[in-house]
């Protein structure tokens, strides 16, 4: 069975409705064809998160993943110039 992937802005709407409903846990999982313990999962990442802080939250999770590749190169490129320097002494 193909797994779905859910956007953040999505997850906290199912969420919002998962409050709201009427229906319990077990029935509204069902209905939406998602575990319980996915809805477990997603509360406990985004259960007090808007929209907004979601779409913040990936917005900086992409910034540092950059930053992390950066940082990387530039370690990287030390390492280079150190071996380079030790081979010339």
């Amino acid at each position: 069975m193909k797994q779905k992937r859910h956007k953040p802005e999505e997850i906290i709407r199912l969420l919002r409705e998962a409050d709201s409903s009427d229906l319990n846990q077990e029935a509204f999982c069902r209905q939406k064809q998602i575990s319980i313990a996915t809805l477990h999962r997603w509360r406990k990442k985004y259960g007090l998160m808007s929209e907004a802080d979601a779409k913040r939250l990936k917005a900086l999770e992409k910034e540092n993943a950059e930053l992390k590749k950066m940082y990387a190169e530039a370690m990287l490129g030390i390492k280079v110039l150190k071996e380079t320097i030790e081979k010339k002494l």
